[in-house]
């Protein structure tokens, strides 16, 4: 089979092996003789993938007992709502940064619950820098962040010194990096980007800010349902869930998110290296809040992107159109994409620039 080269944002690429044992329990989980995705998730089987999924979870970030570790449905986006009427008091306030698609749609959710103080916005340029020197408010409720903004390419660096609980979508970089998880009170994360295909939700709480708000939650949406029922209140996404099991065991095989790390960061650098020396292309973000997971660029000639997306797709490079509301480019870079992959898009990027440089001349006249 030809190689694809799978740039894609999410749902996006996985482990191969983690596919394939995947795979084998679509036919025959356990040994039982029967499928992962027909079995009942009250047997021996699946609740003991569930306990080895979390306790997964828990060594590789670090995740102490004070936490509660939940795999919910709904998305990242269920979270938008979740969080505020789980953690903001009638009459309350909360906080929130402003640094992309998914922030906005946040703070949309969060007025429905209260007042909302938006301490710091990059949409002056469209979201294409982190903001810096912004003050947090000591009397909001919790403080919302986003920490990669897969749309716009931007990356929180460094996480700000929190004085009141603080909140974290970590939908696309998590796993990607070593975490500080005492550092925050919530951290929520959809599966389709490090962790394994769209379907399950993760939630990291501290389990003593449960149930402080004294809003009456449906029994769906309270966090304290799913802590109690652990993870299993209601039917859980079973192949969702067991993906990303199979995903998280390649992470700890390769070395741990510290190992991520490493490995991202040298994709990184050879991406973005590319992007800035060659004449046809240019990041959009600022050099210091860039994405290591989602990196992003335009053609310096915006006539020549189709033809760059079809000589890219032609090579099998795939995946790599801009989000519809910002067009340009976007090269995903999660875990799971070899380096590679990465040396094939630049050797791309360098083919073109030769092949075209007459027409680049033209147009630049």
């Amino acid at each position: 089979m030809t190689k694809v080269h799978n740039f894609s944002a999410g749902p996006a690429i996985l482990p191969q092996e983690a596919i394939d044992e995947a795979a084998e329990g679509l036919k025959n989980f356990k040994n039982t003789g029967l499928s992962v995705v027909e079995i009942s998730h009250r047997t021996p089987e699946w609740e003991s993938t569930m306990a080895e999924a979390e306790a997964l979870i828990r060594e590789l970030l670090g995740v102490s007992d004070k936490y509660a570790v939940l795999f919910l449905q709904g998305g990242a986006s269920m979270q938008f709502c979740q969080v505020p009427f789980n953690l903001l008091p009638e009459n309350g306030k909360a906080a929130y940064l402003k640094t992309g698609t998914w922030a906005t749609n946040a703070i949309k959710e969060a007025h429905f619950f209260g007042e909302v103080d938006v301490v710091a916005s990059s949409e002056d340029k469209n979201f294409s820098y982190i903001p810096k020197g912004y003050t947090i408010p000591s009397d909001a409720a919790y403080f919302h962040i986003t920490t990669n903004n897969t749309i716009f390419g931007t990356q929180l660096h460094q996480i700000p010194d929190c004085p009141i609980p603080l909140v974290a979508d970590m939908s696309s970089d998590i796993f990607s990096r070593p975490v500080d998880v005492d550092k925050y009170d919530l951290i929520y994360a959809g599966a389709q980007k490090n962790m394994g295909p769209a379907g399950a939700t993760l939630v990291i709480i501290k389990k003593d800010i449960i149930g402080k708000s004294g809003r009456r939650i449906p029994t769906m949406l309270d966090y304290a349902t799913h802590v109690k029922g652990e993870s299993m209140f209601n039917t859980p996404p079973v192949f969702a869930i067991y993906l990303s099991y199979l995903t998280l065991k390649w992470v700890k095989k390769m070395g741990g998110v510290a190992a991520m790390q490493t490995r991202n960061q040298e994709k990184g650098r050879v991406l973005y290296a590319e992007i800035d020396r060659n004449p046809f292309f240019q990041g959009t973000t600022a050099v210091e809040d860039r994405s290591l997971m989602n990196p992003t660029f335009i053609m310096t000639n915006p006539d020549l992107e189709k033809a760059f997306l079809k000589f890219a797709e032609e090579r099998n490079i795939i995946g790599i159109k801009g989000h519809r509301s910002v067009g340009g480019f976007r090269t995903s870079t999660y875990n799971a994409l070899p380096l590679e992959s990465v040396q094939f898009l630049v050797q791309t990027m360098q083919e073109f620039e030769k092949t075209h440089a007459s027409q680049y001349e033209s147009i630049s006249k």
